[in-house]
Protein backbone atom coordinates (compact mmCIF):
# COMPACT_ATOMS: atom_id res chain seq x y z
CA UNK A 1 0.00 0.00 0.00
CA UNK A 2 1.28 3.48 -1.31
CA UNK A 3 0.50 6.51 0.67
CA UNK A 4 0.14 10.06 -0.77
CA UNK A 5 -0.36 14.00 0.73
CA UNK A 6 -3.99 15.64 0.89
CA UNK A 7 -1.98 18.36 -0.22
CA UNK A 8 -1.32 16.76 -3.21
CA UNK A 9 2.57 18.15 -3.27
CA UNK A 10 4.57 15.26 -1.79
CA UNK A 11 5.49 11.69 -3.75
CA UNK A 12 3.98 8.67 -2.40
CA UNK A 13 5.50 6.58 0.16
CA UNK A 14 5.20 3.32 1.65
CA UNK A 15 3.40 2.13 4.97
CA UNK A 16 6.56 2.58 7.55
CA UNK A 17 8.13 5.80 5.78
CA UNK A 18 4.30 7.27 6.04
CA UNK A 19 4.65 6.61 9.93
CA UNK A 20 7.78 8.01 10.38
CA UNK A 21 6.98 11.16 8.58
CA UNK A 22 3.84 11.83 10.58
CA UNK A 23 3.12 14.42 7.89
CA UNK A 24 4.22 14.62 4.41
CA UNK A 25 6.51 17.07 3.56
CA UNK A 26 3.88 19.30 2.08
CA UNK A 27 2.35 19.37 5.24
CA UNK A 28 -0.61 17.53 4.20
CA UNK A 29 -2.24 14.24 5.81
CA UNK A 30 -0.93 10.90 4.25
CA UNK A 31 -4.11 9.01 2.81
CA UNK A 32 -3.69 5.70 1.01
CA UNK A 33 -4.16 5.24 -2.56
CA UNK A 34 -6.86 2.56 -2.31
CA UNK A 35 -9.26 1.22 0.22
CA UNK A 36 -9.62 -2.70 0.25
CA UNK A 37 -13.04 -4.37 0.05
CA UNK A 38 -13.69 -6.68 2.53
CA UNK A 39 -15.05 -10.66 0.69
CA UNK A 40 -18.65 -11.59 1.57
CA UNK A 41 -16.89 -14.71 3.14
CA UNK A 42 -14.75 -12.87 5.12
CA UNK A 43 -17.71 -10.18 6.50
CA UNK A 44 -19.90 -13.84 6.85
CA UNK A 45 -16.88 -14.98 8.88
CA UNK A 46 -16.34 -12.76 11.78
CA UNK A 47 -18.25 -13.95 14.12
CA UNK A 48 -15.62 -17.17 13.90
CA UNK A 49 -12.97 -15.05 14.50
CA UNK A 50 -10.39 -14.29 17.18
CA UNK A 51 -10.02 -10.67 17.99
CA UNK A 52 -6.33 -10.94 16.86
CA UNK A 53 -7.45 -11.92 13.25
CA UNK A 54 -9.63 -10.11 13.12
CA UNK A 55 -7.49 -7.25 13.49
CA UNK A 56 -4.80 -8.60 11.27
CA UNK A 57 -6.98 -9.22 8.44
CA UNK A 58 -8.70 -5.83 8.75
CA UNK A 59 -4.82 -3.59 9.11
CA UNK A 60 -2.53 -6.54 6.72
CA UNK A 61 -3.94 -4.81 3.34
CA UNK A 62 -2.83 -1.47 4.70
CA UNK A 63 0.67 -2.25 5.97
CA UNK A 64 1.40 -4.05 2.81
CA UNK A 65 5.04 -5.91 2.83
CA UNK A 66 6.68 -3.20 5.10
CA UNK A 67 6.45 -5.10 8.17
CA UNK A 68 6.48 -9.30 7.39
CA UNK A 69 3.26 -10.87 8.28
CA UNK A 70 4.09 -12.88 11.77
CA UNK A 71 5.67 -9.69 13.17
CA UNK A 72 2.39 -7.71 12.60
CA UNK A 73 0.29 -10.62 14.15
CA UNK A 74 2.85 -10.13 16.75
CA UNK A 75 2.42 -5.94 16.91
CA UNK A 76 -1.50 -6.80 16.96
CA UNK A 77 -1.32 -9.60 19.78
CA UNK A 78 0.69 -6.88 22.05
CA UNK A 79 -1.34 -3.93 20.85
CA UNK A 80 -4.80 -5.85 21.72
CA UNK A 81 -3.50 -7.31 24.60
CA UNK A 82 -6.93 -6.77 27.21
CA UNK A 83 -10.73 -6.75 27.01
CA UNK A 84 -13.51 -4.85 25.21
CA UNK A 85 -16.44 -5.37 26.84
CA UNK A 86 -19.98 -4.79 25.47
CA UNK A 87 -22.09 -3.49 28.74
CA UNK A 88 -25.89 -3.32 27.61
CA UNK A 89 -27.86 -0.12 28.99
CA UNK A 90 -31.10 -0.77 27.89
CA UNK A 91 -32.60 -2.92 25.11
CA UNK A 92 -31.32 -1.28 22.02
CA UNK A 93 -28.34 0.59 23.22
CA UNK A 94 -24.80 -0.92 24.92
CA UNK A 95 -21.42 0.46 25.88
CA UNK A 96 -18.11 -0.87 24.26
CA UNK A 97 -15.51 -0.30 26.62
CA UNK A 98 -12.37 0.81 25.27
CA UNK A 99 -10.67 2.07 28.02
CA UNK A 100 -9.40 -1.36 29.73
CA UNK A 101 -5.41 -0.72 28.66
CA UNK A 102 -2.40 0.31 30.81
CA UNK A 103 -4.11 3.99 30.48
CA UNK A 104 -7.29 3.39 30.89
CA UNK A 105 -8.30 5.07 27.37
CA UNK A 106 -8.87 4.28 23.75
CA UNK A 107 -5.50 5.97 23.06
CA UNK A 108 -3.99 2.72 24.24
CA UNK A 109 -4.39 0.61 20.75
CA UNK A 110 -3.33 3.68 18.27
CA UNK A 111 -0.67 4.55 20.57
CA UNK A 112 0.83 1.07 21.22
CA UNK A 113 0.04 -0.36 17.71
CA UNK A 114 2.38 2.88 16.23
CA UNK A 115 5.42 2.40 18.78
CA UNK A 116 5.56 -1.44 17.89
CA UNK A 117 5.75 -0.23 14.12
CA UNK A 118 8.07 2.28 14.65
CA UNK A 119 10.10 -0.24 16.74
CA UNK A 120 10.45 -2.61 13.69
CA UNK A 121 11.31 0.06 11.58
CA UNK A 122 14.40 0.99 13.60
CA UNK A 123 15.60 -2.21 14.11
CA UNK A 124 14.94 -2.39 10.23
CA UNK A 125 17.49 0.35 9.83
CA UNK A 126 18.75 2.19 12.75
CA UNK A 127 18.94 6.20 11.60
CA UNK A 128 19.14 8.78 13.78
CA UNK A 129 16.82 9.28 17.26
CA UNK A 130 13.34 10.11 15.85
CA UNK A 131 11.24 12.60 18.49
CA UNK A 132 7.60 12.18 18.69
CA UNK A 133 6.11 15.61 19.06
CA UNK A 134 2.22 15.37 20.05
CA UNK A 135 -0.22 17.88 21.44
CA UNK A 136 -2.80 16.65 23.84
CA UNK A 137 -6.18 17.37 25.42
CA UNK A 138 -6.06 14.38 27.73
CA UNK A 139 -5.81 11.36 26.54
CA UNK A 140 -3.18 11.32 24.26
CA UNK A 141 -0.50 12.54 25.83
CA UNK A 142 -1.03 9.58 28.47
CA UNK A 143 -1.31 6.88 26.02
CA UNK A 144 1.76 8.10 23.70
CA UNK A 145 3.95 8.20 26.53
CA UNK A 146 2.96 4.05 28.07
CA UNK A 147 3.18 2.84 23.94
CA UNK A 148 6.51 4.69 23.42
CA UNK A 149 7.76 4.27 27.29
CA UNK A 150 11.96 2.95 26.76
CA UNK A 151 11.28 2.46 23.02
CA UNK A 152 14.99 2.22 22.15
CA UNK A 153 16.00 5.42 19.32
CA UNK A 154 12.90 7.60 20.08
CA UNK A 155 12.26 10.20 22.45
CA UNK A 156 8.58 11.70 23.15
CA UNK A 157 7.66 15.58 23.98
CA UNK A 158 4.34 15.87 24.68
CA UNK A 159 2.36 19.19 25.08
CA UNK A 160 -0.87 19.67 27.03
CA UNK A 161 -2.77 22.57 27.94
CA UNK A 162 -1.34 23.95 31.72
CA UNK A 163 -4.97 23.61 34.12
CA UNK A 164 -6.76 21.83 31.32
CA UNK A 165 -6.54 18.17 32.15
CA UNK A 166 -7.53 16.37 35.06
CA UNK A 167 -5.71 14.93 37.86
CA UNK A 168 -4.92 11.48 36.34
CA UNK A 169 -4.30 12.70 32.64
CA UNK A 170 -1.67 14.63 33.82
CA UNK A 171 -0.13 12.11 36.01
CA UNK A 172 0.16 9.57 32.96
CA UNK A 173 2.04 11.79 31.13
CA UNK A 174 4.29 13.70 33.22
CA UNK A 175 5.40 11.09 35.48
CA UNK A 176 7.54 8.47 33.73
CA UNK A 177 10.86 10.60 33.11
CA UNK A 178 13.31 8.40 30.99
CA UNK A 179 12.74 9.53 26.88
CA UNK A 180 9.41 11.41 27.78
CA UNK A 181 9.04 14.77 28.44
CA UNK A 182 5.87 16.92 28.88
CA UNK A 183 5.58 20.71 28.48
CA UNK A 184 2.67 22.35 29.91
CA UNK A 185 1.68 25.30 27.41
CA UNK A 186 -0.38 28.41 29.43
CA UNK A 187 -3.09 27.96 26.49
CA UNK A 188 -5.86 25.35 24.79
CA UNK A 189 -5.43 22.32 23.07
CA UNK A 190 -5.65 23.96 19.93
CA UNK A 191 -2.86 26.66 20.71
CA UNK A 192 -0.88 23.12 21.55
CA UNK A 193 -1.68 21.63 18.45
CA UNK A 194 -0.81 24.56 16.39
CA UNK A 195 2.78 24.97 18.02
CA UNK A 196 3.13 20.85 16.92
CA UNK A 197 2.96 22.26 13.70
CA UNK A 198 4.71 25.07 13.07
CA UNK A 199 7.39 23.01 14.69
CA UNK A 200 6.86 20.64 11.54
CA UNK A 201 6.83 23.17 9.06
CA UNK A 202 10.12 24.95 10.72
CA UNK A 203 12.96 24.40 8.37
CA UNK A 204 15.69 25.22 11.00
CA UNK A 205 13.89 22.66 13.59
CA UNK A 206 13.41 20.01 11.30
CA UNK A 207 16.63 20.14 9.86
CA UNK A 208 18.71 19.32 13.48
CA UNK A 209 15.57 17.38 15.23
CA UNK A 210 14.21 14.15 13.38
CA UNK A 211 10.30 14.96 13.90
CA UNK A 212 7.16 12.84 13.46
CA UNK A 213 3.97 13.23 15.32
CA UNK A 214 1.65 10.47 17.30
CA UNK A 215 -1.55 12.03 17.24
CA UNK A 216 -4.08 10.69 14.70
CA UNK A 217 -2.56 12.14 12.45
CA UNK A 218 -0.20 9.66 12.01
CA UNK A 219 -1.43 7.05 9.65
CA UNK A 220 -0.97 4.00 12.53
CA UNK A 221 -2.32 5.46 15.30
CA UNK A 222 -5.58 6.73 13.14
CA UNK A 223 -5.78 3.46 11.07
CA UNK A 224 -5.31 0.86 13.99
CA UNK A 225 -8.76 2.56 15.46
CA UNK A 226 -10.62 0.58 12.82
CA UNK A 227 -10.01 -2.51 15.12
CA UNK A 228 -12.50 -1.34 17.57
CA UNK A 229 -15.18 -1.15 15.21
CA UNK A 230 -14.76 -4.60 13.79
CA UNK A 231 -14.51 -5.76 17.69
CA UNK A 232 -18.21 -3.97 18.07
CA UNK A 233 -19.43 -6.04 14.94
CA UNK A 234 -18.12 -9.24 16.04
CA UNK A 235 -19.19 -8.78 19.42
CA UNK A 236 -22.66 -6.99 19.02
CA UNK A 237 -25.60 -7.91 21.26
CA UNK A 238 -28.33 -8.60 18.39
CA UNK A 239 -26.92 -9.81 15.34
CA UNK A 240 -30.06 -9.51 13.00
CA UNK A 241 -30.44 -5.88 13.78
CA UNK A 242 -29.33 -2.56 12.23
CA UNK A 243 -26.05 -1.47 13.66
CA UNK A 244 -25.38 2.43 14.87
CA UNK A 245 -22.14 3.17 16.22
CA UNK A 246 -22.36 6.35 17.87
CA UNK A 247 -18.35 7.77 18.41
CA UNK A 248 -17.49 10.95 21.26
CA UNK A 249 -15.32 13.07 18.49
CA UNK A 250 -12.97 15.71 19.22
CA UNK A 251 -9.66 15.30 16.52
CA UNK A 252 -12.07 12.20 14.65
CA UNK A 253 -9.45 10.02 14.24
CA UNK A 254 -11.69 7.77 15.77
CA UNK A 255 -14.94 7.65 13.58
CA UNK A 256 -12.71 8.63 10.64
CA UNK A 257 -11.26 4.93 11.27
CA UNK A 258 -14.23 3.79 11.74
CA UNK A 259 -15.55 5.34 8.09
CA UNK A 260 -12.57 3.47 6.79
CA UNK A 261 -13.55 -0.17 7.73
CA UNK A 262 -17.34 0.78 6.37
CA UNK A 263 -15.57 1.60 3.17
CA UNK A 264 -13.82 -1.18 3.19
CA UNK A 265 -17.43 -3.05 3.50
CA UNK A 266 -17.96 -3.95 7.09
CA UNK A 267 -21.45 -3.60 7.38
CA UNK A 268 -22.56 -0.54 9.98
CA UNK A 269 -25.71 1.23 9.23
CA UNK A 270 -25.23 4.19 10.25
CA UNK A 271 -22.67 6.71 12.78
CA UNK A 272 -23.20 9.13 14.95
CA UNK A 273 -20.46 12.19 15.32
CA UNK A 274 -21.43 13.06 18.83
CA UNK A 275 -19.54 16.06 20.52
CA UNK A 276 -20.12 18.76 23.03
CA UNK A 277 -20.22 22.49 22.47
CA UNK A 278 -16.83 22.17 20.29
CA UNK A 279 -19.16 21.82 17.44
CA UNK A 280 -18.07 22.24 13.95
CA UNK A 281 -18.59 19.28 12.34
CA UNK A 282 -22.26 18.93 13.56
CA UNK A 283 -22.63 22.15 12.44
CA UNK A 284 -21.07 21.28 8.92
CA UNK A 285 -23.52 18.50 9.02
CA UNK A 286 -26.50 20.52 8.99
CA UNK A 287 -25.22 23.38 7.24
CA UNK A 288 -23.23 22.09 4.71
CA UNK A 289 -20.59 24.75 6.07
CA UNK A 290 -17.08 24.19 7.27
CA UNK A 291 -16.26 27.06 10.19
CA UNK A 292 -13.44 26.01 12.42
CA UNK A 293 -13.40 27.97 16.06
CA UNK A 294 -11.87 28.52 19.08
CA UNK A 295 -12.02 25.62 20.98
CA UNK A 296 -13.83 25.88 24.26
CA UNK A 297 -13.18 24.02 27.59
CA UNK A 298 -16.00 21.79 28.85
CA UNK A 299 -15.85 18.49 30.90
CA UNK A 300 -15.58 16.30 28.12
CA UNK A 301 -11.55 17.52 27.51
CA UNK A 302 -10.39 15.32 25.20
CA UNK A 303 -13.16 16.52 22.80
CA UNK A 304 -12.45 20.36 22.96
CA UNK A 305 -11.31 20.68 19.33
CA UNK A 306 -12.52 23.40 17.28
CA UNK A 307 -10.78 22.77 14.03
CA UNK A 308 -10.32 18.51 13.72
CA UNK A 309 -7.57 17.74 11.76
CA UNK A 310 -8.90 14.32 10.60
CA UNK A 311 -12.06 15.71 8.97
CA UNK A 312 -10.20 16.44 6.05
CA UNK A 313 -9.74 12.49 5.56
CA UNK A 314 -13.56 12.00 6.17
CA UNK A 315 -14.29 14.48 2.97
CA UNK A 316 -11.83 12.14 0.88
CA UNK A 317 -13.72 9.34 1.87
CA UNK A 318 -16.40 10.72 -0.02
CA UNK A 319 -15.12 12.75 -2.07
CA UNK A 320 -15.73 15.60 -0.46
CA UNK A 321 -19.70 14.99 -1.27
CA UNK A 322 -21.71 16.68 1.25
CA UNK A 323 -24.77 14.52 0.55
CA UNK A 324 -23.14 11.27 0.67
CA UNK A 325 -21.38 11.91 4.01
CA UNK A 326 -24.75 13.20 5.45
CA UNK A 327 -26.44 9.69 4.57
CA UNK A 328 -23.94 7.63 6.84
CA UNK A 329 -22.80 10.17 9.43
CA UNK A 330 -25.13 12.22 11.63
CA UNK A 331 -23.88 14.61 14.41
CA UNK A 332 -25.00 15.96 17.90
CA UNK A 333 -23.38 18.22 20.12
CA UNK A 334 -24.16 18.90 23.98
CA UNK A 335 -23.35 21.11 26.60
CA UNK A 336 -21.82 20.18 29.88
CA UNK A 337 -25.79 20.47 31.78
CA UNK A 338 -26.76 17.70 29.30
CA UNK A 339 -23.58 15.68 29.88
CA UNK A 340 -24.61 15.57 33.41
CA UNK A 341 -28.02 15.21 33.06
CA UNK A 342 -26.84 11.66 30.98
CA UNK A 343 -24.24 10.57 33.77
CA UNK A 344 -27.26 10.26 36.32
CA UNK A 345 -29.67 8.90 33.34
CA UNK A 346 -27.24 5.95 32.90
CA UNK A 347 -26.81 5.47 35.73
CA UNK A 348 -30.25 5.34 36.87
CA UNK A 349 -30.86 2.92 33.42
CA UNK A 350 -28.94 0.05 35.13
CA UNK A 351 -25.83 1.46 37.39
CA UNK A 352 -23.93 2.16 34.98
CA UNK A 353 -20.78 4.88 35.07
CA UNK A 354 -19.82 6.49 32.37
CA UNK A 355 -16.71 9.15 32.00
CA UNK A 356 -18.15 12.58 30.52
CA UNK A 357 -17.15 11.51 26.94
CA UNK A 358 -19.53 8.12 27.10
CA UNK A 359 -22.16 10.62 28.31
CA UNK A 360 -22.12 12.47 25.45
CA UNK A 361 -22.13 9.87 23.07
CA UNK A 362 -25.02 7.94 24.58
CA UNK A 363 -26.90 11.07 23.73
CA UNK A 364 -25.86 11.53 20.46
CA UNK A 365 -26.92 8.03 20.07
CA UNK A 366 -30.29 7.94 21.76
CA UNK A 367 -31.77 11.07 19.84
CA UNK A 368 -30.55 9.49 16.28
CA UNK A 369 -32.39 6.40 16.88
CA UNK A 370 -35.43 8.26 18.77
CA UNK A 371 -35.11 10.54 15.38
CA UNK A 372 -35.11 6.83 13.49
CA UNK A 373 -38.24 5.42 15.07
CA UNK A 374 -36.12 2.39 13.76
CA UNK A 375 -37.10 -0.50 16.00
CA UNK A 376 -34.87 -3.14 14.46
CA UNK A 377 -31.89 -0.73 15.99
CA UNK A 378 -29.13 -1.71 17.92
CA UNK A 379 -26.75 0.98 19.06
CA UNK A 380 -23.73 1.29 20.53
CA UNK A 381 -21.58 3.95 21.50
CA UNK A 382 -17.93 4.11 22.52
CA UNK A 383 -16.74 4.88 26.40
CA UNK A 384 -13.69 6.05 25.66
CA UNK A 385 -11.67 6.42 28.96
CA UNK A 386 -12.39 5.06 32.25
CA UNK A 387 -14.44 7.69 34.84
CA UNK A 388 -12.10 7.94 37.51
CA UNK A 389 -9.97 9.93 35.30
CA UNK A 390 -12.99 12.53 35.71
CA UNK A 391 -13.64 11.50 39.31
CA UNK A 392 -14.14 14.78 40.22
CA UNK A 393 -16.80 15.58 37.72
CA UNK A 394 -18.77 12.11 38.26
CA UNK A 395 -18.08 11.68 41.51
CA UNK A 396 -19.79 14.76 42.33
CA UNK A 397 -22.85 14.11 39.95
CA UNK A 398 -23.91 10.77 41.05
CA UNK A 399 -22.95 11.16 44.69
CA UNK A 400 -20.68 8.15 44.65
CA UNK A 401 -16.86 7.63 44.67
CA UNK A 402 -14.78 5.47 42.29
CA UNK A 403 -12.68 3.09 43.54
CA UNK A 404 -9.41 3.31 41.54
CA UNK A 405 -7.79 1.02 39.15
CA UNK A 406 -4.76 -0.33 39.77
CA UNK A 407 -3.13 1.52 36.43
CA UNK A 408 -4.23 4.76 38.58
CA UNK A 409 -2.84 3.81 42.33
CA UNK A 410 0.93 3.21 41.21
CA UNK A 411 0.96 6.75 39.65
CA UNK A 412 -0.84 9.32 41.77
CA UNK A 413 1.70 9.71 44.74
CA UNK A 414 4.51 10.22 42.00
CA UNK A 415 6.01 13.60 41.38
CA UNK A 416 4.95 15.59 38.47
CA UNK A 417 7.43 16.67 36.06
CA UNK A 418 6.92 18.95 33.47
CA UNK A 419 8.38 22.25 32.10
CA UNK A 420 6.58 25.39 31.25
CA UNK A 421 6.08 27.01 27.82
CA UNK A 422 4.05 29.71 26.86
CA UNK A 423 4.73 30.09 23.06
CA UNK A 424 6.28 28.74 19.94
CA UNK A 425 9.67 30.48 20.56
CA UNK A 426 9.90 28.72 23.45
CA UNK A 427 9.23 25.41 22.27
CA UNK A 428 11.53 26.01 19.79
CA UNK A 429 14.44 26.92 22.30
CA UNK A 430 13.22 23.89 24.00
CA UNK A 431 14.90 22.13 21.27
CA UNK A 432 17.75 23.65 19.96
CA UNK A 433 19.10 24.32 23.78
CA UNK A 434 18.89 20.30 24.27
Amino acid sequence: MKYYSLNYNSATVGFLEAVRKGLAPDRGLYFPETIPSLSQNFIDNIPNLSTHELAFNAISPFVGNDIPKERLRTIIEETLSFEFPIIPINSTIASLELFQGPTLAFKDVGARFMARCLAYAHELKEQKKLTILVATSGDTGGAVADGFFKVKGIDVVILYPKGKVSEVQEKQLTTLGENITALEVDGTFDDCQNMVKSAFIDPELTGSVALTSANSINIARWLSQMFYYFIAYKNRPHPHKDFIISVPSGNFGNLCAGLVAYKMGLPIKHFVASTNINDTVPSYLKSGNYEPKKSVSTLSNAMDVGDPSNFIRIQKLFNNDFHKLKKVVSGYAYTDTQTKKALKEIYNENGYIADPHGAVSYLGLKAYLKEQENHNAQGIFFETAHPIKFAPTVEATLKLKIDPPKQVEKILNKPKLSLPISDYKSLKDFFLER
